[in-house]
């Protein structure tokens, strides 16, 4: 794949971004599965936020691509290739990870409407309706402002221009590449698609983790490219899940035990399978000291914001507090990585815990430094639950500044879930 004459070629013709329905995130599958057999009548609103408040994303973007995009999407449904790939395919182990009716009604999926307009330089794009249906354009949404972005900068440069920038590119990926192959026990998989460069980068990153890291790159969160490549599909669940269950709680004791029901409807979905905590919606001291006992049998803990370290360090104390020894769980490290922070962590816990690590976004969008007045690097732009059967979500975070919802129900939650003072932290992707 000459991938710079492929960029080049965007220019003359009509280039869907989103191709397949599985150019998503494994963790959407999942979740969307759990969520059809036990809230599929739940209403949501999905959200687009740009926390990135100086990237004017309407001024960038042409709206009219932006529809072009998206009304694509719509049209698209699974193919008969990849719903034998989901059916009889073995994740995890385990085949048959997807029930039949779930497949059943993943093949009939069409993705609902979306509703587009502009303020202050920003696009407003939100998505209403059941939530099995409305979660799963998230992923797609991502990709699709992420991609059209980097079209819009690109636009102006020739072939040999985008060839000596990729080229760059490239050298940049296989440095860190070969930085990450001399790390002991390393165990890393790509957790970049929904602020990829473009679908080709991705997958041009992923076949060089492939060739460079060999078995010490377990997989890709993208279908899609876990298909193509024949690689371990990765993922189990996200903030997505407790944020709307606590939004239907009818009561603040109701509140208080939403995050762990989530944690049993899952439990059961997946026969004891894909058993790794996501802890830090409402705050991770707080959340692992009220765990139901039954928790500390689950296979580890994802640490997704805060300083990692500390968050690592309060994960292990819960496990010897509960009699469980840390050598034996796993830790996956999943915010905001690149290579020095990941050569840090693997250091400090070798040899305490088990650890692995998904690589994000600066594998999949480090264009940092390689165009004038660095307009690629990468900004944090996320598609968000904000509403369940018209109450408001809430996310807490260890990190205040990733904290999301009105601000009375912050403070309400805040004090429901007994967060203390935090550290606040630049969100950088």
């Amino acid at each position: 794949m000459d991938i710079a004459k492929r960029v080049y070629d965007h220019q003359w013709k009509i280039d869907p971004i989103v191709r397949s329905l599985i150019d998503t995130d494994f963790y959407k599958l999942l979740m969307a599965q759990s969520v059809f057999h036990n809230r599929p009548d739940t209403n949501v609103t999905f959200s687009l936020i740009n926390r990135t408040k100086s990237i004017r994303l309407a001024e960038l973007i042409d709206e009219g691509e932006l529809r072009e995009q998206l009304d694509h999407v719509r049209t698209l449904s699974l193919r008969r290739g990849e719903s034998t790939w989901l059916r009889g395919n073995m994740f995890y182990g385990k085949r048959a990870m997807f029930s039949s009716d779930f497949m059943t009604w993943f093949e009939g999926l069409r993705l609902p409407p979306y509703h587009l307009e502009t303020r202050d330089g920003q696009y407003e794009l939100t998505f209403e309706g059941k939530w099995p249906e409305v979660m799963m354009w998230e992923i797609p949404a991502l990709a699709i402002i992420m991609e059209l972005r980097s079209r819009k900068v690109l636009a102006g440069m020739g072939p040999f221009e985008l060839q000596v920038l990729y080229a760059r590119a490239l050298t940049r990926v296989w440095e860190k590449i070969e930085r990450l192959k001399a790390i002991d026990g390393l165990s890393l998989a790509d957790f970049g698609t929904r602020r990829r460069h473009s679908f080709l980068w991705q997958d041009t990153c992923v076949q060089a983790m492939i060739e460079g890291l060999g078995d010490k790159f377990t997989g890709t969160s993208n279908c899609l490219i876990a298909m193509k490549r024949e690689v371990e599909a990765i993922g189990t669940n996200a903030h997505e899940l407790p944020m709307v269950y606590s939004a239907l709680a009818k009561s603040d004791s109701e509140l208080v035990q939403a995050p762990y029901k989530v944690l049993e409807d899952w439990q059961k979905e997946h026969d004891g399978n894909l058993l790794i905590v996501l802890p830090d919606t409402y705050g991770t001291k707080g959340f692992l000291q009220n765990a139901p006992d039954w928790l500390k049998n689950w296979t580890g803990i994802r640490i997704d914001s805060g300083d990692p370290a500390t968050a690592a360090e309060v994960a292990m104390d819960w496990w010897k507090s509960v009699g469980q020894d840390p050598r034996d769980k796993l830790l996956i490290f999943s915010d905001g990585l690149d290579v020095a922070k990941i050569e840090e962590l693997s250091a400090q816990f070798k040899g305490r815990v088990k650890v692995g690590f998904g690589w994000g976004t600066l594998l999949t969008n480090d264009f940092r430094g390689l165009v004038e007045n660095d307009a690629l690097a990468p900004f944090s732009l996320v598609c968000k639950a904000v509403a369940a059967n018209g109450n408001p979500t809430v996310k807490l975070s260890d990190n205040p500044n990733k904290a999301m919802g009105p601000e009375s129900e912050i403070a309400r939650y805040k004090r429901v879930f007994a967060v203390g003072a935090q550290e606040a932290l630049e969100v950088l992707v």
